[in-house]
């Protein structure tokens, strides 16, 4: 599969890529949009909570909020997992162990409540990250 990507990318270098040209100020500016991409605490709970609608480990949460381009938990999982232990603590997400030794997560009631409150409130009008965890 990789040697395909490589090829792709050959291929796309010589075919489609030769056409285009950037400045440099261009350039610049792109790398610079892309190190300010980054999500607030809000957006990344609303989307752990989305995901959670279903049952997931945190293994596979974090490979579907990097999906979605939250790569907060790519180095550093643990910081997911004290979300989802304060999450279970407040009441809206329940855990359950498999005897695989795999921790699964999910919403409850209560959390699913939370959820559509939020999603249904406009962007400018959300909860705050702290607001959900002290209410």
């Amino acid at each position: 599969m990789n040697k395909r990507l490589k090829n792709l990318r050959k291929t796309m270098d010589r075919e489609v890529f030769a056409q285009l040209k950037f400045m440099e100020s261009h350039k610049k500016s792109i790398r610079e949009k892309i190190k300010q991409a980054t999500h607030s605490d809000e957006e990344i709970l609303i989307a752990i909570m989305q995901l959670l609608v279903q049952e997931k480990t945190g293994y596979q949460l974090v490979s579907l909020l990097q999906s979605r381009g939250i790569l907060n938990f790519k180095e550093n999982e643990g910081a997911l997992y004290v979300i989802l232990h304060r999450l279970e603590l407040k009441g809206i997400l329940t855990s359950s162990w498999q005897e695989d030794g795999a921790k699964f997560y999910q919403l409850n009631k209560k959390g699913c409540r939370l959820l559509k409150k939020v999603e249904e409130q406009p962007l400018s009008n959300h909860m705050s990250f702290k607001e959900i965890f002290e209410g």
